[in-house]
């Protein structure tokens, strides 16, 4: 194994041998674990996401602090995933590498991200259900709700290719989180590497359609209720789909092409 500053860490060729087996037990998983395993990691990115909104919430804060304050909140989301044990849908992109290898088919590819992202829209949305009806967004005088109404509003009124554009960006800082993760031995080292990229892609405002899941439902409902009247009254399930069509083939550019397949080229192409 590599020592760089003293750490014992896998060197990057090694990290994509591992990503490479790892992509190969994921399709190997049963139908029902991978799902119930998607449905935990669409809940985990809006547990993050709701942390995030409430960083945002605070009228205080400057817009700079506010943003990187809220980028580390976000990290929640995937630290559960990588930890606890998840599938999401967005850092499963790097199974582009274990299927240009030959390990995989496309079928199985295929397959995994359809269950993932089904599992991932149903843990978010039912998260965004759990939360609405405790209350939470009522808290600090209804700027939490307000705050998911603007975010949602925002969402859906962005034009096609800004959400493609912030789509790639998003996913290739996530898959990079996801790739530097299995870098590390410690649960600490999974930490600090998730940190950072996930932070700043939600500084920067990049999207992540997973995070959508949860952040416009969220708006929808809020909006549609006595619980926040500001707003107006833009967002719909209509707007969602408008949202992560262009959002979700970024996702899938960046992470698949612009990460895993640029990293097959690299490491594994020429190999033995």
């Amino acid at each position: 194994m590599s020592e760089i500053f003293g750490s014992d860490v896998y060197a990057p060729k090694e990290i994509a041998a591992r990503v490479e087996s790892v992509g190969v037990a994921k399709v190997q998983l049963s139908v029902l674990s991978t799902a119930m395993l998607g449905v935990l990691a669409g809940a985990f990115i809006g547990l993050g996401a709701l942390f995030f909104v409430l960083i945002k919430s605070d009228a205080t804060l400057g817009f700079a602090v506010g943003q990187v304050m809220g980028g580390v909140a976000f990290s929640l989301g995937l630290i559960l995933i990588i930890v606890a044990g998840a599938e999401l849908f967005t850092g499963n992109n790097l199974l582009v590498m274990a299927w240009a290898d030959g390990q995989v088919t496309t079928t199985d590819v295929l397959k995994n991200w359809m269950i993932v992202f089904v599992g991932n829209f149903v843990g978010a949305t039912g998260l965004a259900l759990l939360v609405f009806y405790s209350g939470h967004p009522l808290m600090n005088d209804g700027a939490i709700a307000a705050k998911y109404i603007e975010i949602a509003t925002a969402k859906v009124s962005m034009p096609f290719w800004t959400a493609f554009f912030r789509g790639v960006l998003c996913n290739i800082l996530v898959c990079m989180a996801v790739w530097m993760t299995l870098a590390g031995r410690s649960i600490i080292d999974k930490v600090v590497v998730i940190v950072f990229p996930i932070s700043a892609f939600v500084a920067a405002g990049f999207e992540h359609c997973i995070a959508n899941m949860y952040l416009i439902p969220m708006g929808i409902l809020l909006e549609t209720t006595a619980q926040a009247d500001v707003g107006l009254h833009v967002v719909s399930w209509q707007g969602l789909l408008s949202n992560l069509f262009p959002v979700i083939i970024g996702n899938l550019v960046g992470g698949s092409v612009l990460v895993g397949f640029v990293y097959y080229i690299i490491y594994l192409r020429a190999k033995p």
